[in-house]
This record gives structure tokens, sequence and C-alpha cells, in this order.
């Protein structure tokens, strides 16, 4: 019974421990992207605004699709999206296929700060590497955040019985950012 407690503590341990670890990159990522920006010249868009650019790649994508990618969270993206449109960053265009649909796209003021980001991020991969940070690792870190994400989406999946109905039956999808 005694060595179920320990393995039980010593296990919340390690979870909170690496949640607090995951939580203080995140935010030193967002502080990194914001001094890149600085050095870049750019002060009409915001590290999390930068990020949603750099995440569009080259394709035409809705607020749904960025939301499906797990990036971020939907108004988050709706919000900092009207922001980018503003600032001249991304276009809108009505869908093809469907009319009622809103497909944004890097117009080439957004092309060039995603190429001059991508080049900031491959210089923080060099510095990874010579610090010994080897790809392997980096895999791994991966592969264990998507298995994080993955038991968390079935924590929010399961409401506690005495949530409200409208919880209760909200669908998975709207819950929870998929992993």
């Amino acid at each position: 019974m005694a060595s179920e407690s320990m393995a039980e503590n010593a296990m919340k341990s390690a979870y909170i421990e690496t949640m607090t670890l995951v939580e203080r990159l995140h935010r030193r990522f967002l502080d990194i992207v914001r001094i890149e920006l600085e050095r870049l010249g750019e002060d009409d868009i915001n590290n999390v605004q930068s990020l949603i650019l750099f995440h569009m790649g080259e394709e035409d994508v809705s607020v749904g699709e960025l939301t499906a990618r797990g990036y971020y969270l939907g108004t988050n993206v709706s919000y900092n999206l009207k922001k980018l449109v503003e600032s001249g960053y991304v276009g809108q265009r009505s869908s093809e296929r469907d009319r009622r649909s809103v497909r944004v796209f890097l117009t080439s003021k957004g092309e060039d700060l995603r190429a001059r980001l991508d080049g900031a991020f491959v210089a923080h991969a060099g510095l990874l590497e010579a610090r010994g940070l080897e790809v392997e690792a980096l895999d791994e870190a991966a592969a264990t955040i998507l298995r994080l994400g993955r038991i968390f989406n079935e924590v929010v999946a399961r409401p506690a019985p005495e949530a409200p109905a409208r919880l209760r039956e909200q669908p998975f999808t709207a819950r929870a950012a998929a992993f």
C-alpha cells in the first residue's frame, strides 16, 4: 500500500513538473518569437499572429482548418486573422466550393515575413544542434507531448457527471483541440 502511494506521488510529481516545464517553455518560445519580430523590425504584428501566419504556410486555409490542426482555438484564430488582414499580412476571399466559407492566404507581405521567420527558426535549430541537442531527442520529446495531448483529450471528452447538460451534450471536437 505504501509503495503504491509512493509510486502515485512520484507520477504526480513528474506530471506536475513536466506540465510546468512545458508551459514555461511555451512562454519562452513566445518571447523568442517576439524578440525575432523586433529584430526583423516588425511592430504591427504580435508573436501569436506571426505563428498563425507561419503555420498557414503557402496554402489557402479557413479558420476551421487552422483550428482543426490543433494550433489555435477558434475565437483566438478569428480575432488574430482579422488583425493579420488589417495589417496586410493576410488576404481573404470566398471559397470557390462554398461561398459561405472564407479562405485566407498570405499576401506578399505575409510571405516575406514567413520567409524571414523561417530563417530565424533555421538559425535556432542550428543553435540547438551546436549545443548538442539531437534530432532524436526532439522527436522523442514531440512524441511524448503528443501522447500527453491525446490523454488530455480523453480527459476533456469525459465531463464530470455534475457538468451542465450543455457541456455533456457538446460534441467532443467542440471541447478539445485535436492533437
